[in-house]
């Protein structure tokens, strides 16, 4: 378990003063001269200096000696790489399904993708009257559960489109069926891209309605999706109702924990756009 260094501890502080250099550069997105460094972490240039001499002693800072601008260098990279590695959507999402749970008095639920498919990992149960049958290892539906469904739109992967496939042809009857099913899928798919967000009202559990926003790390894979589920009549299945953009803002959070930028700093993972009903 990771806990914060409380205040009173004592510690190094010229080490503590030498990071907030790195932090402007890493602020800044490109490479920055001395000057612009210094102010930015109002500090006299003088002393700003000694500190990126010591920096790119070790590689962490590197200077381009043709404009004698600076940039993070090769061990900042590496650090940032084993840092990412290091993260785990199903520990950090924790405190963020607790909240959520909290905040929407809902059911909530964290899913990844398994050997078989969406999988259930993590539940926070809102302790309802209605009791929700899901459990840690269910597998879920990918045309007709909400998660099945956030997966089925975002997640990229050969064995999802050939488990998607297969379900399909259970659902339908005859080659006109699966035309069909496939056709009305895609539809949902593409309002579910659109929207950030997939939603199921009824078409896995009679009476259960639910909302699952997908997880993105910082490549821009999906890695997880966050669920939500409640009954009919008492759950807020609207698009953009305060249980849909909880949802949102629950999974941008877990998102941003495993590196991922929102759109629009990125070329990463499609943007959570919402259309109006």
């Amino acid at each position: 378990m990771i806990t914060k260094v409380s205040s009173d501890r004592q510690g190094i502080q010229s080490v503590e003063i030498g990071f907030r250099l790195l932090r402007i550069l890493a602020a800044h997105n490109r490479p920055m001269m001395l000057r612009d460094i210094a102010a930015g972490a109002g500090m006299a240039s003088a002393k700003a200096h000694r500190y990126m001499v010591s920096f790119m002693r070790i590689g962490i800072v590197e200077q381009d000696p043709a404009t004698g601008r600076y940039d993070l260098g090769a061990y900042a990279l590496e650090l940032g790489l084993a840092g990412l590695g290091r993260l785990d959507p199903v520990r950090l999402a924790g405190q963020i399904l607790d909240n959520l749970c909290e905040e929407i008095h809902e059911t909530v639920a964290l899913a990844v993708w398994g050997t078989h498919g969406a999988t259930i990992v993590r539940i926070v149960d809102a302790g309802g009257p209605i009791t929700i049958t899901l459990r840690p290892g269910t597998v879920l539906s990918l045309a007709r559960s909400a998660t099945g469904r956030a997966f089925s739109a975002f997640y990229r992967s050969p064995f999802l489109k050939q488990k998607l496939d297969e379900e399909l042809k259970e659902l339908a009857q005859g080659k006109a069926g699966i035309t069909t099913q496939r056709r009305q899928l895609e539809n949902t798919l593409e309002e579910i891209r659109n929207r950030g967000i997939a939603r199921a009202t009824g078409s896995l559990t009679p009476g259960i309605n639910g909302f699952s926003a997908p997880v993105f790390d910082s490549t821009g894979q999906m890695v997880a999706a966050i669920t939500s589920l409640g009954a009919t009549g008492e759950f807020n299945a609207d698009w953009d109702g305060p249980v849909a953009n909880a949802m949102r803002t629950a999974a941008d959070s877990l998102s941003r924990r495993l590196g991922h930028l929102p759109a629009g700093d990125s070329a990463g993972a499609p943007a959570r756009n919402r259309t109006k009903s």
